[in-house]
């Protein structure tokens, strides 16, 4: 146990020591002495100090904690023999920790500065593009600097947003959804700090939906999240619908709802990290949903026409995910608020140097989130933020989104100068509501009344009962009289509460003329709690000591949630001052609430405090490092009794800011705003006939050819043949009619199930293979096969051009006219063979947003090949190219970027693509941000009114890199083995990335498999499992 001893003596001297306390060092010289002797084989051989070295290598970027734990498991072992090697054992094993600490900071300091350099080029290259102005374009410039002289500095842009007006709102009937998927959501009772996954989040967007419901011209909210139906959680998490408001009697208006959509397992409760594989899951039943309301709606108050959402909102990344293909499929606008961000507190935890890339991804699947994040700044219309600095230091960290070139654009729209294709999400700053009714009432009370109850010299005699916590604080005062200093947070290193107790103990004036309150959260032993809440609760008890401020300080151990008002409210009453002197505050509710009952405030400079204070103007800025600086406000607020009223004044007066009307009333003028900039085009609904003429219009060509006006041919041996010409004529009448009508429906008629083929088979040349004959044909007859037959549809799904597939059928002798649709170029184009081939001009329209067109095609062929390239490396596929796609042809060999490194550099540039490696590597498709193969079959399922469920895809075990997200979804997958050649998914994405188990789900039910050479049978055997026969 004596040896033991020294080695913690050792450990503490250690934790004393720094690089420049000289002193302290040399005062330890004697336990120096003493285990150099201990670990000394030859009195003359020093080969070895270890205060020296721990002091030089370790200490200066160690962290104590990880120190402490180190030591805590080499004491464990008390084999007094093997106390010479304890030593030396220790020392290995924590300089082994910091060696790893350091190599991680050192890595990530180089990805981040290559990061840098990327950006920046990226920028450089966009702003280069944009200064090549047209003609035309040349001619508005030099208009502009003819009207108005040079300026120094550029002008402040001014909005062109309206306020959300009041005016002809009775019409508007809004459609709104909201999506917040991870987590327990429910309306009332909410177990806010259950899970990390339940939290702030999890009230904002259930009080957003009915603030919103409560608004003016909206019809109704949708709150989308998971339906949860395990033993682990309430039985409400698995109620479909919630009511979340009741809409006022006469309104019209339906309220809000929590709609909760299966997916995943439903009897288990999955972590927002396990969700990423049942993101299309989630997407398709919210499609069905959203489908069925809109035809509700529509036959309510539209005239039968549907009612698509007016905007569509996802929270945090998984949601941001969902709400963009969802906008994609749908064509109307998409909102994100990220709450929190992954690139962000990926960087966090890199600089701390304790875990590497790989752990950090594996823990957190980070780099999926932040890829999901990335891939919401694309489809994002708009950006809610709560502060300006999320903006600037945290947005600004990713990919898809600068803030000069995002200003750049802005200047540039609106002058009417082209973008050349470049896109940048508008950043909004729309703090979160909150209710202040119950504040206001109860501010309006008598200031004194209540304090005279617990510290007045009549307290026993007033019969009027206070809350409990106002007794538990005053306890703690000698003087209970002076003005309380408020500051309430969780007791984190972050929060900055020690310079607080400093800056307060070392102002003789400030201790005379206040008490200081600091509620930490709830504890019962402090050596309980995590490190960092220990440590800084025992540097608050040691502070208070030091500087003697008992019965000065009140440091309650409980408080109840429900008792937060009331301390604010006691604050108030003794007109004191909040508090939050965070080292960094990303936005400060806790400031808004205190504004809210009248207290001035005292805020960090850093962070969202800057724009509270601004708004509010009711208080000072602080620089949270320094302690004079904290005093001097504090001092000034308490001190100066009309400074004080003043800045209580303008906080009761302006928190209406901050409340939910002014929230709702804000965000609906920038969606409007918004949606004046997106093309949206109604989407319609096919109208399925009560007696259709036939089965599909190619049924009707085929009765033409057998057509015969004597009369002898029975149709069905049900009609006369003037009945049957009669009908006919009609069939090809209206068929006609629907060629000419540009706005007419592209239905092939009443179909019930979708069979897509998407079959990516190449040769390793990139040539068609000739077993794709076989494929079709086996599934066309398994098809023939089902009680179904005349009410499947057939789809064939691929990355070749519309010459190439027509090539292809006539090369096989395959009826291109028994397809329904032919989705052609990685799904950037949708043909009909049963309208001689007609391109659908609407599903085009629907995917043209953010399309960059003709400029996309220098960039691409400058960025695709990772070394210089000869000239015909990479070249256009013009064959293969159109108005949606640019196709480029790789030659074999040539080393091409991956689809990740590709799509990271063109969103540096502000160019928003869907990039997809086709023909086994040979070519690549460039295609608009919402066409792909999956949304092309989405927009045909709801275009003809087919459920999501009710569509089977035929895949191999490998494809084009678009394969992965065939797999998801609410359809039913088939992979036929051995169907697939060569393919092109190892340019999908690099090592370091993000891995295929977190796009799809493991053992999916959705997800069967049939043997090589399968015939129609086999097919059908699998197709009975799935419920179809």
């Amino acid at each position: 146990m004596a040896r033991n001893e020294w080695i913690n003596s050792y450990l503490e001297a250690i934790l004393d020591v720094g690089t420049s306390n000289k002193k302290r060092f040399e005062s330890n010289s004697k336990i120096v002495q003493k285990l150099g002797d201990m670990n000394r084989k030859d009195p003359q051989e020093k080969v070895f100090s270890p205060i020296k070295y721990f002091v030089e290598e370790v200490v200066n970027s160690f962290d104590e904690s990880d120190l402490y734990k180190t030591w805590i498991k080499v004491i464990a072992t008390r084999n007094t023999r093997e106390r010479s090697n304890r030593l030396e054992n220790i020392c290995w094993r924590i300089w082994h920790l910091a060696r790893k600490k350091k190599q991680i900071v050192w890595d990530d300091g180089i990805r981040l500065s290559k990061r840098r350099d990327e950006r920046e080029q990226g920028r450089n290259d966009a702003e280069e593009d944009l200064s090549e102005l047209s003609e035309g374009e040349k001619e508005k410039s030099d208009v502009v600097t003819t009207l108005e002289p040079p300026r120094d500095h550029m002008p402040r842009i001014r909005s062109e947003m309206q306020i959300w007006s009041e005016d002809d709102k009775s019409s508007r009937n809004l459609y709104i959804v909201l999506i917040s998927m991870h987590g327990l959501v429910r309306g009332e009772n909410m177990e806010l700090g259950r899970d990390s996954d339940t939290g702030g989040q999890v009230k904002y967007v259930v009080e957003l939906a009915r603030a919103l419901a409560n608004t003016e011209g909206v019809h109704r909210v949708d709150l989308l999240t998971r339906q949860i139906s395990s033993s682990e959680v309430d039985s409400s998490y698995g109620e479909p619908v919630e009511m979340l408001s009741c809409p006022p009697e006469g309104s019209g208006s339906c309220g809000s709802y929590i709609i909760r959509i299966p997916c995943g397992s439903r009897d288990k409760y999955i972590p927002k990290e396990s969700l990423w594989p049942h993101i299309h899951e989630f997407v398709d039943g919210a499609l069905n949903h959203i489908v069925d309301i809109a035809r509700s709606l529509g036959e309510q108050v539209n005239g039968g026409k549907p009612i698509w959402p007016y905007v569509i909102h996802g929270h945090y990344a998984d949601a941001g995910e969902v709400a963009a293909h969802l906008a994609g499929t749908l064509n109307v606008p998409m909102v994100l608020t990220g709450h929190s961000l992954g690139r962000n507190k990926f960087e966090q935890l890199l600089k701390q140097g304790r875990n590497t890339r790989e752990d950090i991804n594996k823990t957190y699947k980070i780099m999926r989130r932040i890829e999901a994040e990335e891939l919401s700044l694309d489809a994002a219309e708009m950006v809610v933020t709560s502060t300006r600095q999320e903006i600037e230091a945290q947005w600004g960290l990713y990919d898809g989104f600068d803030i000069k070139l995002e200003r750049k654009l802005r200047v540039r729209r609106r002058r009417g100068v082209s973008c050349f294709g470049r896109y940048m999400p508008r950043m909004v700053v729309i703090p979160p509501g909150m209710d202040f009714s119950y504040v206001l009432t109860q501010d309006s009370q008598d200031a004194d009344a209540d304090l005279k109850s617990i510290i007045g010299p009549d307290r026993n005699q007033i019969k009027k009962p206070v809350p409990p916590i106002w007794s538990e604080i005053m306890r703690f005062f000698t003087n209970p009289h002076k003005p309380t200093i408020l500051a309430l947070s969780r007791p984190d290193p972050k929060k900055n509460v020690t310079t607080l107790l400093k800056a307060f103990g070392e102002c003789q004036p400030l201790r005379e003329l206040a008490n200081l309150t600091l509620i930490l959260g709830n504890r019962d032993d402090i050596e309980e709690m995590s490190n960092s809440s220990s440590v800084v609760l025992m540097n608050v008890l040691k502070l208070i000591d030091q500087y003697d401020l008992y019965g000065q300080v009140a440091y309650p151990k409980h408080h109840k949630q429900s008792e937060v008002p009331d301390i604010y409210r006691l604050a108030a009453k003794t007109k004191g001052v909040f508090i939050n002197p965070a080292l960094v505050e990303p936005f400060g509710l806790t400031l808004i609430e205190a504004a809210a009952y009248g207290l001035p405030i005292v805020a960090t400079k850093n962070g969202g405090p800057v724009d509270i204070v601004k708004a509010l103007n009711n208080g000072l800025l602080v620089d949270p490092h320094d302690q004079q600086a904290i005093s001097d406000a504090l001092l000034k607020l308490v001190a100066n009794k009309h400074l004080w009223a003043e800045c209580r004044k303008n906080g009761l007066k302006n928190i209406h800011r901050f409340s939910w009307p002014e929230h709702c009333r804000n965000y609906l003028s920038h969606v409007e705003h918004c949606r004046n900039r997106h093309p949206t085009s109604s989407l319609d609904i096919m109208k399925v006939p009560e007696e259709p003429i036939s089965d599909s219009l190619g049924d009707v060509d085929d009765i033409s050819l057998r057509f015969s006006m004597d009369g002898d041919f029975k149709l069905n041996g049900e009609l006369d043949a003037s009945t049957r010409q009669r009908k006919l004529v009609n069939a090809i009448s209206q068929m006609n009619s629907m060629k000419g009508s540009p706005s007419a429906l592209y239905s092939p008629g009443r179909r019930q199930m979708l069979f897509v083929i998407t079959v990516d088979s190449y040769d390793d040349n990139g040539e068609i293979k000739a077993n794709l004959e076989d494929i079709i044909k086996n599934v066309m007859k398994t098809a023939g096969l089902t009680s179904g037959k005349g009410k499947i549809g057939f789809v064939l799904a691929t990355g070749s051009s519309v010459q190439e597939v027509v090539e292809m059928t006539k090369k096989y002798l395959i009826n291109l006219e028994d397809f329904d649709a032919i989705v052609c170029n990685s799904g950037s184009e949708i043909y009909y063979p049963w309208r001689d081939m007609e391109v659908d001009a609407d599903y085009e329209a629907h995917v043209e947003y953010k399309w960059p067109g003709e400029s996309i095609r220098s960039v691409i062929l400058r960025l695709a090949c990772t070394e210089p390239e000869t000239e015909d490396d990479i070249t256009e596929y013009t064959s293969a190219c159109s108005t949606r796609c640019y196709a480029i042809s790789v030659k074999q060999g040539v080393e091409t970027r991956r689809v990740d490194d590709l799509r990271q550099r063109l969103r540096m540039r502000g160019l928003r693509c869907n990039i997809v490696y086709t023909h086994a590597a040979t070519r690549l498709n460039v295609i608009p941000l919402c066409a792909s193969r999956l949304q092309a079959v989405r927009y045909l399922l709801i275009r003809w009114g087919i459920d999501m469920t009710k569509s089977v895809l035929f895949l191999g075990e490998k494809g084009d890199t678009d394969y992965e997200d065939l797999l998801g979804g609410l359809h039913k997958t088939i992979i036929l083995k051995g169907a697939v050649g060569s393919d092109s998914e190892k340019l999908l994405r690099s090592e370091e990335n993000f891995k295929r188990e977190d796009v799809v789900p493991r053992d999916s039910p959705n997800i069967s498999y049939v043997e090589e050479n399968c015939g129609p049978p086999e097919i059908l055997s699998t197709l009975e499992a799935y419920g179809i026969k």
